[in-house]
């Protein structure tokens, strides 16, 4: 290969990463540094975002090379999911292909800066894709331009196994959104998500999984039991959630690639909301026993089970800090639905809502910077977010039957779900913490409680 030079130390960090990659690594994933005939620029990243106000990068994607026509399709749909993954992001702007002034016919040769100066991009992705030998392994490569300052920042090679191909542009997708905006990318991630069918009377719901932009949808329970929040472990390998199925409900922990699961405690009275902790040691969940619930912590491995709140109130919906030393909740001890903050060994809580309506379905940022939350009042189901200082608060989205919130790895985006009621039912979206850039989520059924992926790049 042409122009090949030793990895920079952010190159070989992410070839780290991508070496242990679920998944991928069984496909025997190899992954090196790309040069591009001239030093990678350190210059800042280009993209600033602040409240609600982004100016998108204009970007050009080529359709990447391809060594057959074979090759060459798979290529094209490759662009076609980087292109996707970028637009949705609201972050760049992909330049249409028809008005392109040069074509790229070697992904090696520098670029012809002016032609694409012309058409105002100000980043160029290129790449090729072909086969190796007799077991048709693919060899994928990308290079990525600063057309501005006429210089090359970025580049990797991968090689897999054909089936990853969509995997592969997930995760060249999160390298251009790192270096263009300095944040760590999202895109190769999954949703589990509560999959819904039938009638409203008469609803289905069975646990489903997939890419974060709706591909690829694998169902994991068959819909003979009720089955709700359903949340990732911090491996992504393995999910907690409540099912409703002989008696009381109870939480399980299944494995996503087996499906094997198995209950978690046997507790008296019913069991909500599971979450783990981010050392992945210690599930998190709800108990409740005549008129109350309280806050309980399981070991996953010695099964002991400890008490965090004591209180005749309805305490639930627990969720840790990324630091793994908090837990945020919610809460109707001081007359109405708000959330709290307490010590992840329990002990006295710090309530940080005040407005009217109730606060419910409270989630930690992975950043540590907000709590996303459920706003429910006057008719209105709004997502919003506060501050763990309580300062900060403001509305995301609003309108009828918003709930749900989940965030990105990344911590800049949230996606929720939508019911407009009447015949319908509910649908994913997600939305910029800023408030801007809301996009639905295509499923193929009607859609609820989702929750995020790590990503699994560094998982």
């Amino acid at each position: 290969m042409n122009n090949l030079e030793p990895p920079s130390p952010w190159m070989l960090s992410r070839r780290r990463l991508l070496a242990g990659a679920a998944g991928l690594s069984a496909a025997g994933l190899t992954v090196a540094g790309l040069g591009g005939g001239q030093r990678r620029s350190e210059a800042a990243p280009r993209v600033t975002i602040t409240e609600g106000n982004v100016q998108p990068i204009p970007i050009a994607l080529p359709d990447f090379l391809g060594g057959t026509p074979a090759d060459s399709e798979l290529a094209r749909n490759m662009t076609q999911v980087i292109t996707a993954d970028l637009r949705r992001c609201g972050l760049f702007a992909p330049i249409d292909p028809a008005a392109f002034i040069e074509k790229v016919t070697n992904s090696d040769a520098v670029p012809n800066y002016p032609s694409w100066r012309a058409i105002n991009a100000q980043a160029l992705v290129v790449g090729r894709l072909r086969r190796q030998g007799a077991d048709g392994r693919l060899q994928t490569e990308f290079r990525l331009w600063d057309v501005v300052e006429a210089k090359y920042l970025a580049g990797q090679q991968f090689v897999t196994t054909p089936e990853s191909w969509r995997r592969i542009a997930h995760i060249i997708a999160d390298l251009i959104y790192e270096r263009l905006t300095g944040d760590t990318g999202y895109f190769d991630t999954r949703i589990v998500f509560v999959d819904e069918t039938g009638s409203r009377d008469r609803r289905v719901k069975r646990l489903a999984i997939m890419d974060q932009d709706g591909a690829g949808v694998r169902y994991l329970t068959h819909g003979q039991d009720l089955v709700l929040t359903p949340r990732f472990s911090p491996s992504s390998q393995e999910l907690a959630y409540m099912s409703y199925g002989q008696g009381d409900p109870k939480v399980y922990l299944l494995k996503v690639e087996t499906l094997d699961r198995e209950i978690v405690g046997n507790f008296p009275g019913m069991s909500f909301s599971p979450r783990f902790s981010p050392d992945n040691r210690r599930v998190v969940m709800s108990l409740q026993q005549g008129g109350n619930s309280n806050i309980f912590v399981m070991d996953l491995q010695s099964k002991a089970t400890t008490r965090l709140t004591d209180t005749a109130a309805i305490d639930t919906a627990p969720c840790y800090s990324p630091t793994g030393d908090r837990i945020c909740f919610e809460s109707d001890r001081g007359g109405s639905q708000q959330i709290y903050i307490m010590s992840a060994s329990g002990g006295p809580a710090e309530r940080i809502t005040f407005g009217e309506g109730a606060y419910s379905t409270p989630v930690w940022s992975p950043r540590g910077d907000f709590i996303a939350f459920t706003r429910i009042g006057q008719g209105q189901f709004a997502i919003g977010v506060i501050k763990p200082d309580k300062s900060g608060l403001r509305i995301i989205t609003e309108g009828y039957h918003n709930e749900g919130p989940t965030w990105a790895p990344n911590g800049r985006v949230l996606m929720f779900f939508r019911d407009p009621g009447g015949n319908g039912g509910p649908s994913l979206y997600t939305i910029d913490v800023t408030g801007r850039n809301e996009q639905r989520v295509p499923t193929p059924s009607f859609a609820s409680d989702p929750a995020w992926s790590p990503l699994l790049t560094s998982s």
